[in-house]
Formats: C-alpha cells, structure tokens, sequence
C-alpha cells in the first residue's frame, strides 16, 4: 500500500462520517416540522456507505496488484426513513392538526440521532488517529539517514 493510499483512504472516511454528520444535523433539526412542503411532516434520512472500487471476486487473484488492500469508502445514497411510523399528538389547538384534532410530527428519535452523531464522532477521530499515524510514518521514513 502506498503511503498516499493510507492518506487517502483516512480522508474518504473522514468525509464520509462529516456527511454522516451533516444528516444527523439536519434531522435533530427538524424534530418538530410538522409540516414540509406538502402534506407529510419531515422524514428522517439515513445515510449509507460502500467501500470505493471494489475488485469483483473474479478478478480478484488475477491481479498483480495485491487486491486486498482497501480503497476508502463513500456515500452510496441518502434515503428516507418510512418504516418508522410518524408521532402522532392529540393538540387540536395546533395549525397542522387534522380533523381529528392529530398532528404529526417527524419520526426522528433524539435519543437515536444522538447515538448515531457519537458513532458518526468516533468513526471520524479513528479515521483522523489513523490519518496522523500514516503522517508520523512518513516523517520518520524522511527523517532516516538524516544524521
């Protein structure tokens, strides 16, 4: 593996999580729009990773190469959560109330966003630990036969 690879690879992770990071925002955001352009309240996303250029298993002995180094990772895609079911409150009193007197509010958990931003957190100081030691690698292999 090259040393810009190990470089490469910390940061594709880094900014995969400072995305992640950047979702988990937006839903603890709007943990109480009731209403988003339309009719349903704001959905809560989720965002998914895969790793870059993945070498298909029928390729994966013929390289020359060592095909089992990594490539980093990136987003694959951003997608609403509608398995989980709106809150529904009884505010008759509420602008966004139905006939029944009902709101519904977003299906976002702050107690699960907050789990999910300090996985997102500790994913990005690995990435960061792991780009630093690549860093500290690189300024011993320059500093050899210095002396």
């Amino acid at each position: 593996m090259g040393l810009f690879q190990a470089f490469n690879i910390s940061a594709s992770g880094m900014t995969a999580q400072r995305f992640r990071t950047d979702i988990i925002a937006e839903n603890i955001a709007n943990v109480n729009t009731t209403r988003k352009s339309g009719e349903d309240p704001y959905c809560r996303k989720i965002v998914t990773f895969r790793e870059k250029n993945v070498t298909p298993f029928s390729q994966f002995f013929s390289t020359s190469k060592n095909p089992a180094i990594g490539n980093g990772v990136k987003v694959t895609r951003v997608f609403e959560d509608h398995s989980t079911d709106f809150i529904k409150e009884y505010d008759p009193a509420h602008p966004d109330a139905d006939e029944d007197g009902y709101v519904y509010y977003p299906n976002v958990n702050t107690v699960v966003e907050m789990t999910d931003l300090i996985d997102a957190q500790r994913s990005y100081e690995a990435n960061a630990t792991a780009f630093e030691a690549s860093k500290n690698m690189a300024k011993f292999g320059l500093s050899i036969g210095q002396s």
